[in-house]
């Protein structure tokens, strides 16, 4: 399928595929982290693929294999879109309505979008949003929901356009920070369990967590100490 030069190749959606899960890199990798994780762990398989000549120039590499940087995979009755590309947000119009398009046809009951939100606040709290108030009811309980805002990039793109096209969408935004956040995944991830009985452990994405945040506490220290040292080395001589 070809619109708007957005090229998908994927099988079609089971007959009983109702859900459809979104999620591509942002503040933290909050929605691209979150879902690789559940596919992998839930062994999802894998049916298709998005490519794009807006899509930067690179292929997706693990263990010496190629994979391409936009993926469908689907199990059960949910289908879940991974990217490893961010896309830039001159293009985010033509990726939602090209997603939208393909999967219009299956008629899903609902599509969800993971993505991250920047606070300055230390929590992992999940934020959530949704197109129209039933919708909003199946998250109100589990989420913190936004009372004004706006979300930009592509997330705000595909819950715009399920909008309009009358589409049950419902948004995820964990709580995070610009550096990858497996926390904050795993936040949302208890979200999915909730709304959708997946049980699915996320003990190993903590343990992700409290490495990544060790390094990067290793890292301050190490640019403190280079930084304080700089600064002795510029003091005046007296005497």
């Amino acid at each position: 399928m070809l619109v708007d030069e957005i090229r998908i190749i994927s099988k079609p959606l089971g007959d009983n595929t109702k859900t459809v899960l979104i999620g591509f890199p942002g503040s933290g990798l909050v929605g691209s982290i979150a879902l690789q994780y559940l596919v992998d762990n839930l062994e999802f398989t894998q049916i298709g693929s998005v490519t794009s000549k807006y899509f930067p120039p690179l292929a997706m590499m693990t263990k010496g294999v190629i994979n391409v940087p936009v993926r469908f995979y689907e199990k059960d009755d949910i289908a879940v879109v991974v990217g490893d590309i961010p896309i830039h947000p001159m293009i985010c119009y033509e990726v939602a309505c090209g997603l939208l398009d393909w999967f219009a046809q299956f008629k899903p009951k609902e599509i969800l979008t993971i993505a991250g939100i920047v606070t300055n606040e230390p929590e992992k709290r999940v934020f959530g949003v949704a197109t129209n108030t039933e919708a909003l009811q199946r998250i109100q309980d589990l989420t913190m929901i936004l009372p004004i805002g706006s979300i930009s990039g592509i997330a705000g793109s595909i819950l715009t356009e399920c909008k309009i096209r009358d589409i049950w969408g419902l948004g995820l935004l964990g709580e995070t920070v610009n550096n990858p956040d497996p926390r904050s995944s795993a936040a949302t991830i208890q979200v999915l369990n909730k709304m959708y009985d997946l049980k699915l452990d996320v003990g190993p994405l903590v343990e992700q967590a409290e490495e990544i945040e060790a390094a990067m506490h290793r890292i301050a220290e190490e640019v403190q100490t280079t930084e304080a040292g700089q600064k002795k080395e510029q003091l005046p001589m007296y005497g």
